[in-house]
């Protein structure tokens, strides 16, 4: 298909996550609630982690991390989705929105990796304790987080550069709060194979690979823990485990049904109400499970408190 036989889209119109106007200043006002929580949250954890020394350690590396990630991946698509609520139209460029997607999939696909990592850290935690300082140091730490990163930008770029070959003419509505992917093959006027091959390969390893990684780690977590003589011990243990797979699964599971699904039977709809787990609920959810029950990271901001006041 020659681009010169076609007027090609400069801009798009996000018709964002509902059309009911008796919906629209709620939702707003919920999701501001919820974007300032996860700002608040995740900026807190960062600043908490850097300042306390008794978080020097590779979980609250890796915690840290993490809470970079939902900052900016909150950062990157709430602001837009406010706009559709207050807006009559929400526009955005055709550079804007590549540039939005491909900063949504690089920290996207890093935060699947990365709570992968942390699950292995807190496999040899429990079940290495002996050789943890060994197994985590340092470098290995770095190297791990250096990895997920690399990972993430590869993959980006790879979809944005399938992105970038496809042709939109004549549609320019997305039927989403901001520029993901599916919905925007949607409005394609090429071919869109080889993304959507690509789309699954990557959708596919990227749920899968973490998946596996966890899944393997918390059995042999659990059953490290079914060793611990004290009941009470055993029932804290059994809590943060219940926790953290609750915030994965909710994760994976939203990212599963958005990605996994054949074109042919994926609906918009129902795509974007799943997206607001992954995109915009578990960036919130994630500073109070991994965080806030902690009785180090209370303990951490109670000193950093004390010294303030003092």
């Amino acid at each position: 298909m020659e681009k010169g036989n076609y007027s090609l889209v400069t801009e798009f119109i996000l018709l964002g996550l509902t059309d009911q106007p008796e919906l629209q200043l709620p939702l707003f006002f919920l999701f501001l609630g919820v974007c300032v929580v996860t700002v608040v949250g995740n900026m807190g954890m960062i600043i908490l982690i850097r300042l306390s020394s008794h978080l020097h350690n590779p979980m609250y590396y890796f915690l840290c991390n993490l809470s970079f990630i939902d900052l900016c991946q909150s950062t990157i698509i709430t602001p837009k989705m406010l706009v559709n609520f207050v807006c009559k139209k929400n526009t955005i460029s055709y550079s804007e929105c590549m540039i939005q997607f491909s900063f949504f999939a690089f920290f996207g696909i890093s935060e699947c990796h990365m709570l992968a990592v942390m699950a292995y850290d807190r496999y040899v935690a429990i079940c290495h304790p002996l050789l943890y300082h060994l197994m985590m140091s340092n470098q290995m730490c770095s190297w791990l987080v250096g990895g997920v990163y690399a990972l993430g930008l590869v993959e980006a770029t790879v979809d944005t550069g399938c992105l970038f070959r496809v042709l939109f003419c004549k549609e320019n509505v997305i039927n989403h709060y901001f520029c993901d992917l599916l919905p925007l093959l949607k409005l394609s006027c090429s071919s869109t194979y080889v993304n959507e091959v690509v789309t699954l390969s990557f959708g596919t390893f990227n749920i899968f690979f973490p998946m596996l990684t966890i899944i393997c780690s918390y059995v042999f977590i659990i059953s490290s823990i079914l060793q611990i003589q004290s009941t009470e011990g055993r029932s804290k243990a059994f809590s943060t485990c219940s926790s953290h797979i609750a915030a994965v699964g909710v994760f994976f599971g939203s990212c599963a049904f958005m990605y996994l699904q054949p074109s042919s039977v994926s609906s918009m709809d129902q795509g974007k109400v799943s997206s607001v787990f992954y995109t915009i609920i578990v960036p919130m959810l994630n500073p109070l499970i991994y965080s806030l029950r902690n009785k180090d990271v209370k303990i951490a901001f109670n000193k950093v408190i004390e010294r303030k006041i003092l």
